[in-house]
């Protein structure tokens, strides 16, 4: 099963005609995830195609409005369109409070479960785990208290090599998962066939990080080392590198430092200053030190 990110918003805080604040929407291993929630996400959803009852887990990396002001009309839209599953809400310290209180005051009545998992530690860990993926937090350098993540599929089956199968009649059917999963198979007369007779090497599992708001911070280098994918804030040009750690952001040139430094697949820039008409001088400046840099294409699924 393919892994697909499709960013459904890349600027900074104020929206405009062409483009959308921070979201996106990530496709792995059969699992949808949202990352951020700024204003107009569920229009860009819907743009995308993208189906809300799949959304079980939305991530959000800090508490500006940029990036988390489409939460509540998205939930409240959960439960126009009948949602019953409960819905799994990771962020900041204080985003129950925030959407308890909106809800509250609005008496928005839900009818499912938000089950909230509230983030205040500043190393990273492990806040997500089932039998096909693994995220991590991966703690930024913002003016408040932000997280970015890591989303990583585990290990995947190795795949079954029917033809040399086909030669042992004691190999059914029913021994094809232990075989999948790296199994060695004992014929009846005791002889071990290895598994790497019966199978051939698993699918490359992939990776993707998502870096938000953050000042140029190499703590998370060890974090998203050699990530298939990584997604990194670039507010600014590197001229104006004092107004970006004024503000709690990354240039273009830091972000791809940062991909060089952690030997990443592929550089995404995003969240840009609206003062910059031609994004083109992003990865102009990135791509001196980081060649494979593109730009986000809004609404355009990209297989990770």
């Amino acid at each position: 099963m393919s892994t697909y990110l499709t960013i459904l918003g890349f600027n900074s805080a104020i929206p405009t005609v062409n483009s959308s604040p921070t979201a996106q929407f990530l496709e792995m291993e059969e699992r949808s995830f949202l990352i951020d929630c700024g204003e107009g996400t569920q229009v860009q959803l819907r743009k995308a195609k993208a189906k809300f009852s799949r959304i079980n887990h939305i991530f959000i990396s800090h508490l500006h409005g940029d990036h988390c002001f489409g939460l509540p009309g998205l939930i409240a839209s959960f439960r126009l369109l009948g949602r019953e599953n409960p819905l799994h809400v990771y962020g900041p310290k204080g985003i129950k409070k925030m959407l308890e209180t909106i809800f509250t005051i609005t008496e928005t009545h839900r009818g499912f479960e938000v089950v909230y998992h509230e983030l205040d530690k500043t190393e990273s860990e492990k806040i997500y785990e089932d039998n096909r993926v693994e995220v991590y937090t991966i703690p930024l350098d913002h003016r408040i208290y932000c997280n970015g993540y890591l989303f990583k599929e585990k290990p995947k089956d190795r795949h079954l090599n029917i033809k040399e199968i086909a030669k042992y009649d004691e190999i059914e059917t029913c021994d094809y998962h232990n075989i999948k999963a790296g199994k060695d198979f004992v014929l009846s007369d005791g002889y071990i066939l290895k598994n790497e007779i019966l199978t051939t090497g698993p699918a490359p599992s992939v990776s993707y990080a998502f870096c938000s708001d953050t000042r140029y911070l190499e703590n998370v280098i060890p974090i998203i080392k050699n990530v298939t994918v990584l997604y990194h804030e670039s507010t600014f040009l590197h001229d104006l590198k004092e107004m970006a750690d004024y503000t709690g952001h990354t240039t273009a040139l830091e972000a791809a430092t940062i991909a060089q430094k952690a030997k990443v697949g592929k550089l995404i820039l995003g969240h840009f200053s609206n003062r910059y008409g031609d994004l083109t001088v992003f990865t102009d400046e990135a791509r001196t030190v980081f060649p494979n840099t593109f730009l986000p294409k809004a609404l355009e699924p990209v297989k990770i």
